[in-house]
């Protein structure tokens, strides 16, 4: 067993990277995996059998649903709330008309994709047309909503195979999961933090120049308009919806980049930073959240006590 052991791969259509402080990765991979298929089953929008997709079908009914995927709905539910609609998860129908409607690794796979016909886009329903008992594991979509939980979802499961994967390795080790931008640590961290590039696209090699951060525990999360892009049509479009339109947003804000003790906490606030536009910079101030921001031209602001380039401190929780 060595003091740091690492492993990549691909699922959920991300890049999927675990590391291991002072225990064995096996187990820990094995543990991150059976979260991974959990997830998948229960809150893929790209699989017709898994439960969202059974449930995004029958709206307007109440329907029973699983544990895994109760939370998920709350997570996401709760995020909408502390964002006030910016992050949430009734974007299904204008995920589907601005063409993501397949797994990322299927779109850009392809060339231009053909704008569907009679689609036009409009605001969100937004997340009071879900009805969730979290006592009784109901819920009830209104007519015509469909839900999307790729945002908070992929944070949900990076802090659940955390978790996961630290119960599964020997006492005093530690973990760090990255999903595609998300990343969750738990346990002991090396000698001196986690060392994490700054990267807008998570696809970036761990040891590509740029800005590192050293975080102690918790989470980071980046959420980019950079790297998601297809053409749609004669449009190129982008994942982060306006709720107000139902279409990709329009951002002062390219890439944002937040540290929080939980990746569902870190991602709801980065998206937010991007969606809100030019109110993200103070929602973010406010939140007292550290922070990483780059605007359209590639200007870095940084708030919260996220550390300079030159000061290679913890932007930890």
């Amino acid at each position: 067993m060595t003091e740091v052991t690492s492993a990549t791969w691909r699922a959920l259509g991300t890049g999927i990277r675990l590391v291991v402080h002072g225990a064995d990765l096996a187990p820990a991979r094995d543990a991150v995996e059976r979260v991974l298929d959990d997830v998948d089953r229960a809150c893929s929008r790209f699989r017709p059998d898994s439960e969202l997709s059974r449930l995004n079908a029958r709206a307007g009914e109440t329907i029973a649903v699983s544990e895994l995927l109760a939370e998920a709905i709350g997570v996401a539910l709760d995020a909408a709330e502390r964002t006030d609609g910016a992050v949430d998860p009734t974007v299904g129908r204008a995920m589907r008309a601005i063409g993501y409607d397949v797994d990322f690794e299927q779109i850009s796979a392809g060339a231009r994709t053909p704008a569907p016909v009679g689609v036009r886009l409009e605001p969100i329903p937004g997340r009071r047309a879900v009805q969730l008992s979290r006592v009784r594991r109901e819920v009830r979509l209104e007519p015509g909503v469909e839900l999307d939980l790729g945002s908070t979802g992929k944070a949900l499961a990076a802090d659940r195979a955390a978790a996961a994967a630290l119960a599964g390795i020997a006492a005093g080790g530690g973990v760090l999961v990255s999903f595609g931008g998300d990343i969750a640590t738990a346990g002991v961290a090396p000698g001196g933090g986690w060392r994490i590039l700054v990267a807008e696209d998570s696809e970036t090699p761990t040891d590509a120049p740029g800005e590192t951060i050293a975080v102690a525990d918790g989470a980071v999360a980046t959420s980019s308009t950079t790297v998601r892009r297809w053409q749609h049509g004669e449009a190129a479009v982008h994942h982060l919806i306006d709720p107000r339109t139902g279409g990709p947003v329009a951002s002062p804000w390219r890439t944002a980049t937040v540290a929080a003790a939980t990746c569902v906490e870190a991602n709801t606030a980065a998206t937010a930073a991007i969606v809100l536009g030019a109110n993200g910079l103070a929602w973010l101030e406010r939140s007292g959240l550290p922070a990483r921001l780059v605007d359209v031209d590639g200007r870095i602001v940084r708030v919260n006590g996220w550390p300079g380039p030159d000061l290679e401190g913890a932007a930890a929780t």
